[in-house]
């Protein structure tokens, strides 16, 4: 069965990455974590923010993105970045699809973003505003892909319910 991919290409904070790792998790997507880190993945804060599910997750560690590359021959790439052309609802994610981030402070290097423009994603934002959080653009997007795959495997909740509003 298909699994979509986060790549986090040289994280810096543990809590991010401890959330994402989290989402991963409860998503049944893969993490790939590219060096060089900005913390120990044991560290309590990726312990604490991922919480138990840690062991749960499928991740795999690379030495850089050439290594990375190396070992994902066919992965079918997309970048999110501010600088991107497409809006992340405008693309058809692949039930197989490698969605990369980069890191809090500088995003993703502009060298692969001129390498890959037709694969540069970005999520809408208003005014001067630099970017969300980082674990905010992993839920956002990866959402977007899962809801394209039908949820893939995901357990959906119950029953629908009408509500009734008083007047």
């Amino acid at each position: 069965m298909a699994q979509l991919n986060i790549v986090l290409l040289e994280p810096e904070i543990p809590a991010n990455t401890g959330n994402i790792g989290r989402t991963c998790a409860a998503t049944n997507s893969r993490l790939h974590l590219i060096e060089p880190l900005g913390f120990r993945l044991n560290e309590k804060e990726i312990r604490r923010a991922g919480m138990d599910y840690w062991n749960e997750l499928d991740v795999t560690r690379y030495l850089n993105w050439e290594d990375f590359l190396a070992k994902n021959p066919d992965a079918k790439l997309y970048f999110a970045t501010t600088k991107g052309k497409y809006v992340y609802t405008e693309v058809s994610f692949e039930p197989d699809a490698y969605l990369v981030f980069g890191k809090e402070s500088a995003g993703i290097p502009e060298e692969l973003l001129v390498k890959y423009p037709k694969n540069c994603i970005r999520i809408p934002m208003v005014g001067e505003t630099r970017s969300l959080n980082l674990s905010n653009s992993v839920a956002v997007i990866l959402y977007e892909a899962l809801r394209q795959n039908s949820f893939g495997n995901m357990r959906l909740t119950g029953e629908l319910h009408q509500l009734h509003w008083a007047n």
